[in-house]
């Protein structure tokens, strides 16, 4: 599973998360061997992971995602049937969005790197891996932009920098420098590079250019590799920072950090820009991904007047 994995480049969590799927499945069955198994015993798993473990639509149909690479791309085995099991269909939910007030006191609770992050996830439209993955060499302070590096479908996008972060973004990196300057006195001073650019440029995974903007706070191996260097900051610390600043805001909505960027782009219509302009700077890969957000504007008390205001 794991040669078959990184041989089509997929991430380390699609490797964690689909090995996982799979060895429930088998301890499910009493360890029976996959090639042993058929349509029934995959639709019994999905069906007790749906009934009794109560998962959501997207984590059963992970499970059913994980199972079909199995069978296609490591056992080799061609099972019709598996390729026509129904997904679950998942609900559809408008998004969470924040209005401006809301936004600006949430922010105000979460100071530090947490406070840079958020500042980014809702200025530029970032998810949350994309900003936790940003490297130094990704920030154009002179053109105030932000290249996305394999952003979701591995796809590099373009967005803005907001004016409001220039410098305390930049005293941030003169900090991160220095640590970077420390890891290279004791030895270290690596990043992990993607695609087997270490070897192609050797001395790279050193260059300041290449070290993540949000690093972490102490060194760590790579379960892949063995190295020990400095990763990026684990994404919980913000998730935990942004559950924490809702509440301490008073707001009673289920507010999370992907909120900010949903209020990024509805802010944004709100304010004019037509919305080929936000699905390029959201990524989208289709328009009508980006169209829920014109149903968020169209709902509620700002885009309908309520019959008792009429009388």
């Amino acid at each position: 599973m794991r040669e078959a994995i990184l041989l089509r480049h997929y991430s380390i969590r699609t490797e964690q998360a689909y090995t996982d799927w799979i060895k429930r499945f088998i301890l499910f069955h009493g360890k029976r061997h996959p090639r042993e198994m058929g349509a029934a015993e995959v639709e019994r798993f999905l069906t007790h992971l749906a009934v009794e473990g109560r998962v959501a639509a997207s984590t059963q149909n992970q499970a059913l995602s994980a199972l079909l690479f199995l069978y296609r791309e490591v056992l080799k085995v061609d099972l019709p049937w598996l390729g026509e099991m129904t997904r679950a269909k998942r609900p559809g939910r408008l998004p969470v969005v924040l209005t401006v007030e809301e936004v600006r006191r949430v922010l105000a609770r979460i100071d530090g790197q947490q406070g840079l992050m958020a500042d980014l996830l809702y200025g530029a439209g970032l998810r949350l891996l994309e900003c936790v993955r940003l490297r130094v060499k990704d920030l154009d302070f002179e053109m105030r932009q932000i290249t996305v590096r394999d952003g979701k479908e591995e796809k590099d996008r373009m967005t803005m920098l907001p004016q409001s972060v220039l410098e305390p973004l930049r005293a941030h990196l003169e900090k991160v420098k220095v640590l970077h300057a420390q890891d290279l006195e004791e030895g270290f001073g690596e990043v992990y590079l993607p695609y087997a650019l270490d070897r192609k440029y050797p001395d790279a995974s050193r260059e300041w250019g290449w070290q993540y903007v949000f690093p972490a706070a102490g060194r760590s191996v790579d379960p892949r590799s063995g190295q020990e260097r400095r990763h990026h900051v684990d994404e919980q610390t913000l998730q935990r920072a942004m559950k924490k600043a809702v509440r301490a805001a008073g707001l009673t909505k289920p507010a999370s950090c992907h909120t900010l960027r949903h209020s990024f782009a509805t802010h944004l219509l709100q304010s004019g820009y037509d919305i080929r302009t936000v699905q390029e700077l959201l990524g989208h890969q289709d328009v009508a991904t980006t169209m829920i957000y014109t149903h968020v504007l169209n709902r509620g008390g700002s885009g309908v007047i309520s019959p008792l205001d009429r009388s």
